[in-house]
């Protein structure tokens, strides 16, 4: 089912009555869109009042060191804008203060689990209620929930309403995992394992998620699955079935972290594909093995690496780390050099390209979201809708990625192009 019959479809509840999903904002003078703007707004203040009560309250036997409350109201964020299905709602998310911050255990700090600082936007039906799920919020909770964010006509969403919607999504989810990928080209792929253990059925299973960039730079979420940790059949069949359905060529470049399971599957099916260990995910696995006193220094080591202009000033930072850090710590640079060459590969590719290509960011940050989301959830979610309410998040995300820097570039790197330090190789003519 595409976007657009989904956004004409009426959905009946239990019952026969048709529930009009709000299709677009109204306008700013209609009258009623007015009421129903100030009725969100007013639902939602007393919702946030009601959650940094109960953090207060959860505290308020706790003391600090001189006897007063630790935890006490200190006022609210700055006003922000909050696009609904009504409308945009101003919204202001108030403030707990802890008055004994450096107390052992860090200080306690106050989130909004219903206005985190992430959400701007919940126009969209279909991208609020798969959060709200993820949350933990139970299929007869949905009206009293929405009501609170988008305003009175969230009251027939009835429970029948809420699982068709989720059927509607589990069925989209399985149509997409299925599409023909004939003609399709992606030049760079991150992938990265996730692991949401709180909702789905096994405990060790984790979510195997792949993004790539066409040869116009746009990104798109290319292959969900779930695995068994990360494990090599787990990213095999994962490729394997990509490939099936018409990926016939890999990626030039796939980046991802240490794990060994998709590094041997990608070789397995694409063997042409060279691969990028991600920067961030070695930088902490270093500075894991040294002492916090000397990461600081050790960290701005690792950071000269990456950011040289050059391979060649790459490789002389590399042999300084080795140095300086290799004969009291050397298994932290064991786990820098092991990898030396994947970790420099990106100087063999354009330099717009390389701030995308040192990390997997393009997944880190889509799925940051995702885990708050996840893992702190309670109940129980099946696999089948766990799927479907991740995929349409990483759906609505995926509308908002930002184009790779330097796109002229792309159908170079397809077409085989050598570059050199991030520049274009000439041949010289015979």
């Amino acid at each position: 089912m595409n976007k657009s019959t989904r956004d004409n479809e009426q959905m009946p509840p239990a019952g026969g009555n048709v529930l009009a999903m709000p299709a677009a904002v109204p306008r700013p003078g209609d009258v009623v869109a007015e009421l129903l703007r100030n009725g969100a707004q007013a639902l939602l203040e007393k919702a946030l009042e009601a959650e940094i009560a109960a953090h207060l309250a959860s505290y308020e036997s706790l003391q600090d060191s001189q006897g007063r409350q630790r935890i006490v109201r200190n006022g609210y964020l700055p006003q922000r804008e909050l696009q609904t299905g009504v409308g945009p709602v101003e919204v202001q998310v108030p403030r707990a203060r802890d008055q004994e911050p450096h107390a052992a255990g860090g200080p306690i700090q106050f989130r909004s689990t219903l206005l985190p600082p992430y959400l701007r936007r919940s126009a969209a039906m279909d991208e609020l209620l798969p959060w709200l799920h993820l949350k933990g919020i139970s299929t007869g909770d949905f009206g009293e929930a929405l009501e609170a964010l988008v305003g009175p006509q969230a009251r027939g969403l009835s429970s029948s309403t809420i699982s068709r919607l989720k059927q509607v999504w589990a069925q989209e989810y399985e149509e997409w995992s299925q599409r023909d990928l004939r003609g399709q080209r992606f030049v760079y792929l991150w992938i990265d394992g996730i692991f949401c253990q709180a909702r789905l059925e096994e405990e060790k299973q984790c979510l195997l998620v792949a993004i790539g960039a066409d040869a116009e730079g746009r990104k798109q979420l290319v292959g969900l699955t779930d695995g068994y940790r990360e494990s090599e059949q787990s990213w095999l069949e994962l490729l394997l079935d990509l490939q099936r359905r018409g990926l016939e060529a890999g990626p030039e470049l796939a980046i991802g972290d240490g794990a060994l399971g998709f590094w041997k599957a990608i070789r397995k099916v694409y063997p042409q594909t060279r691969t990028q260990r991600c920067w961030v995910h070695k930088t902490r696995n270093v500075l894991d093995k040294l002492p916090k006193g000397g990461q600081s220094k050790a960290k701005a080591a690792l950071q000269a690496i990456w950011m040289a202009a050059t391979k060649r000033e790459a490789e002389s930072a590399f042999q300084h780390f080795q140095r300086v850090w290799g004969p009291k710590y050397p298994r932290a640079a064991e786990c820098l050099t092991k990898d030396r060459e994947e970790l420099l590969a990106f100087y063999d590719f354009p330099a717009e390209h390389w701030r995308h290509l040192r990390t997997t960011n393009p997944i880190e940050s889509v799925f940051a979201t995702v885990r708050l989301r996840t893992v702190k959830t309670r109940g129980c979610l099946s696999r089948k809708t766990a799927f479907a309410m991740v995929y349409r998040l990483l759906l609505s995300a995926q509308g908002k990625w930002r184009r790779l820097n330097g796109t002229e570039s792309l159908p170079k790197v397809i077409e085989g192009v050598k570059f050199e330090d991030g520049i274009q190789v000439v041949k010289r003519a015979a």
